[in-house]
């Protein structure tokens, strides 16, 4: 892949590709279809691999940050655009290219509505193949350049609870701030940030994965059912871990993060939006960054942690994260860390032995 002009069939494909690949976070099926039928409307959005630019270009990363399960949330397409244009006001130079920073449902086109609006390219080079609670792990590790400066600007919320805000500083600080705006904003914003060279983004960014997620939401819109969750497992190398009811469900959202545990026949996840632990009778099977997902049992569609119910049979998969398309952050023990203390489980240990 070079140079691709994005389609219906590529965009419905990457919005449930991305679903999978959100390990339980990363946004709602029903927002990425709209979004990207809305650039589809407006425009041609293009995907271009790192190759198609120069070394020095500037990449800046779009996201959503929040969570989902707010009741308050609210973004629109347009304020993507806004994001976009604070950053490039407050930076004084121009963005040559757009990468999304994860994949999910809704994360997989961000940047497809901005591409089509104002001609720039959606490059696929996302900061994580996979979703990703924290900033941070959509970083790719910048907070550990000496001397970067962060820029982020944030768009969201409707009426009184509408905010634009720009801010800069050290990578961590930064991030939790726009996370406290979001807050603000009834849960949800769109943020446009930490513009990068196209030279740093080839070295620790997730290449391909938007085409990964491409070619997974083919393997699930192609079958039905079963056969359609057995499809996304063999093109990922995962396997179903069980299929069953939802026996109990609790989430807490709070500080712009859903929290909480789901246990379906005997099996317990954790999550801190995306699943975090996947347990047997107290035996681990399965560690972020491992990919750890639910489906519907019967129509296959990803179910995301905030939309799960008691009494839903549900099907749950596991792919090793030697599978995944994944940042250097997801292999930073510093980031990993921070889960331990969210899910009250062992992380590091699991991960690094």
């Amino acid at each position: 892949m070079a140079k691709i002009a994005i389609t219906k069939s590529m965009m419905e494909a990457a919005v449930y590709g991305g679903a999978v690949l959100g390990g339980g976070g990363g946004g709602w099926i029903e927002d990425g279809m709209e979004t990207g039928r809305l650039a589809l409307e407006v425009g041609t959005p293009y995907l271009y691999t790192a190759d198609e630019m120069n070394d020095e270009d500037l990449l800046a990363t779009v996201a959503l940050v929040g969570a989902p399960a707010a009741e308050n949330q609210f973004v629109k397409p347009m304020h993507y655009v806004r994001a976009l244009q604070l950053l490039e006001r407050t930076i004084g130079q121009p963005i040559k290219g757009i990468i999304t920073n994860e994949n999910g449902a809704g994360t997989t086109v961000n940047g497809w509505f901005q591409a089509a609006v104002t001609g720039l390219p959606v490059i696929d080079m996302p900061c994580n193949g996979r979703a990703h609670p924290t900033g941070s792990m959509g970083a790719m590790n910048l907070h550990q350049v000496e001397g970067y400066t962060s820029h982020h600007a944030a768009v969201g919320g409707k009426d009184e609870l509408y905010h634009e805000v720009c801010v800069s500083g050290q990578l961590q600080q930064a991030a939790g701030l726009v996370r406290k705006v979001s807050v603000e904003a009834g849960g949800l914003v769109v943020v446009a940030r930490n513009p990068i060279m196209v030279s740093y983004a080839r070295e620790h960014g997730a290449a391909g994965a938007i085409q990964q997620a491409i070619e997974v939401g083919e393997a699930l819109l192609g079958a039905k059912g079963e056969a359609a969750i057995e499809a996304v497992c063999k093109k990922l190398g995962g396997r179903v871990v069980t299929v069953g009811q939802v026996d109990e469900f609790e989430l807490t959202t709070a500080g712009g993060f859903d929290v909480g545990r789901v246990v379906i026949s005997g099996h317990e996840m954790t999550f801190w939006n995306e699943y975090m632990t996947l347990e047997q009778n107290g035996e681990r099977l399965g560690t972020f960054p491992d990919l750890i997902m639910t489906l519907d049992a019967q129509t296959a569609k990803p179910i995301v942690s905030a939309e799960i119910e008691k009494g839903q049979k549900i099907a749950v998969i596991h792919v090793p994260k030697e599978k995944l398309i994944l940042s250097t952050t997801m292999h930073n023990k510093e980031l990993l860390a921070a889960v331990e203390g969210v899910v009250n489980k062992p992380i590091l240990s699991h991960i690094f032995g």
